[in-house]
């Protein structure tokens, strides 16, 4: 496998645009930064347009819909490997890098390890700790930095039409096809939504969506119950 394997980042966007700002920033500073990067804006918005022109991303405007804006912006990804981010995620300097050996060791794709960004209290390092246990038996979600090769995403059929829990599929159809591989380096992940909603009342609305969308819920019922409760 080689070595200078290109990487394209997908970033799905929807009224983000200060953290989005500031992820772009970042990896134009990154030593080694991504090949091409893509924002997919379900907003339809100008600012996000001019930010993306600013620094000379791919810009594509789509439905609102999570899995809908992340497909679109795999099937226009030129890369190698394919990596999907949040708009308001905390990368490691090193994660181009990391991505690049794990997939050129053998790897069809993987994640890397959860982590809360900002100041650690006891309450966050014990909600990253089942978390990262969690993943390791279950499923990562997206805020996870999911990354695959892009002949490996086409096989899997790719992220599904839903607004919530678009990434299960795709990653249990990737474990299937081949090693899908976590990052021991941490992504920082935004506690912001925790912050805004209390911690007990996201984590338990959290666990309620994932139970819910088990017992066969939809994601479309799922997503409405998220935008108005949680």
């Amino acid at each position: 496998m080689k070595s200078n394997l290109t990487v394209s980042v997908v970033i799905p966007v929807l009224d983000d645009l200060d953290a989005l700002a500031t992820t772009l920033e970042e990896f134009r500073w990154a030593r080694i930064g991504p090949d091409e990067i893509i924002i997919i804006d379900g907003g339809h918005d100008r600012d996000c347009a001019s930010l993306a022109l600013r620094y000379h991303c791919i810009y594509l405007r789509t439905r609102p819909v999570r899995g809908y804006q992340l497909h679109a912006g795999a099937r226009c990804a030129s890369g190698d490997v394919i990596w999907f981010l949040h708009a308001d995620a905390h990368p490691p300097v090193s994660a181009i890098a990391l991505i690049r050996d794990q997939i050129a060791a053998g790897a069809i794709g993987g994640y890397f390890r959860f982590r809360f960004a900002g100041q650690q209290t006891w309450y966050k390092r014990l909600l990253t700790w089942f978390i990262n246990i969690r993943t390791r038996f279950g499923v990562p979600y997206g805020d996870q930095g999911l990354f695959i090769r892009t002949s490996s995403y086409a096989t899997t059929g790719g992220f599904p039409d839903f607004p919530l829990f678009e990434e299960v599929s795709l990653v249990k159809a990737a474990r299937s096809d081949g090693r899908f591989v976590e990052i021991d380096t941490p992504i920082g992940v935004s506690p912001r939504r925790w912050e805004q909603d209390g911690w007990l009342r996201r984590t338990l609305a959290n666990r309620l969506l994932a139970l819910g969308y088990m017992l066969g819920i939809s994601p479309q019922t799922l997503a409405r119950r998220y935008r108005t409760k949680c």
